[in-house]
């Protein structure tokens, strides 16, 4: 069943010789990489982790695209760039918003809860943490925009560390957006629900991180084994460290023997044609 769901989105997600061909296994055996941190600074990295998941027989990605990550350069002034997302996208590829500058700014009073989550677990990357409503409509607009000036369509946000407040997620419904994720799960805006699925993701900044995402994403790996839907979250950093992406490459080899790969637009959608026809074993919790 190794392959892609390659008639998405533009065919109606009733497709009956893709449901004969699969049946129910469709919504219930999914793979989906996700690429996060792509922007011209993680360019050169990005730029050769997507050929070799390709050849892995990752047929679509989910990339994660920062407008401006850290400040540091908007993707649209960088011509090559561009025409690499572009081309990305022609492929098959998901553009996805993730945030827009990816950092988060200390606050001055802040709980020790705040500090951990923000400092600690994120190194002060979690955007939308705790952005009101109207900071990150206005964001969100903006990076749709300009990605869809650039020639994208981007229908998802992803937030940056998967760190999405409440007022966030109401910016993001009224602005239409289909779906955001979060660490353990993926939201359907629209229908205003969530298909559990922990993202297997690692972390490389320390040595001891290193050696316990690999134990941590082994045994999540297993865990998720009768799960309809297995994520993998890639950032470009990972494959700097061998071990890291030698376990990577593993795990979504061993994942393609028994899934399809798709981006989470086309599995979401593919998701309400199943509902609707009560054809989906994989519950949507409200």
């Amino acid at each position: 069943m190794r392959g892609v769901w390659r008639d998405a989105p533009s065919l109606p997600w009733l497709a009956t010789s893709e449901m004969r061909r699969y049946g129910s296994r469709v919504s219930e055996r999914a793979l989906i990489v996700s690429l996060h941190d792509v922007s011209p600074l993680t360019y050169v990295a990005c730029a050769r982790i997507v050929p070799e998941l390709e050849a892995l027989g990752v047929g679509r990605i989910s990339l994660l695209v920062i407008p401006d990550h850290h400040h540091r350069g908007h993707f649209a002034a960088d011509s090559e760039f561009c025409d690499w997302l572009r081309s990305q996208s022609a492929k098959g590829h998901e553009i996805v918003t993730h945030g827009y500058y990816h950092r988060r700014e200390r606050r001055r009073k802040e709980s020790a809860a705040e500090r951990l989550t923000t400092r600690v677990y994120t190194a002060g990357e979690g955007e939308f943490f705790d952005i009101d409503r109207e900071q990150a409509r206005t964001r969100v607009k903006r990076a749709n925009e300009e990605l869809r000036g650039a020639g994208m369509s981007p229908r998802g946000f992803i937030a940056p560390a998967w760190l999405l407040g409440a007022e966030a997620e109401s910016a993001l419904r009224e602005l239409g957006c289909e779906y955001t994720t979060r660490l353990r799960g993926v939201s359907d805006l629209r229908k205003g629900c969530t298909y559990p699925s922990q993202s297997l993701c690692w972390s490389v900044r320390a040595g001891w991180r290193r050696l316990v995402s690999r134990i941590w994403n082994r045994l999540l790996f297993r865990r998720l084994a009768s799960n309809p839907l297995l994520r993998v979250a890639i950032h470009p950093v990972d494959i700097r460290h061998s071990v890291i992406w030698t376990q990577i490459v593993g795990l979504i080899s061993r994942a393609l023997r028994t899934r399809i790969a798709t981006t989470y637009y086309e599995w979401v959608v593919r998701q309400r044609a199943l509902d609707s026809h009560g054809a989906s074993s994989q519950s949507c919790r409200t």
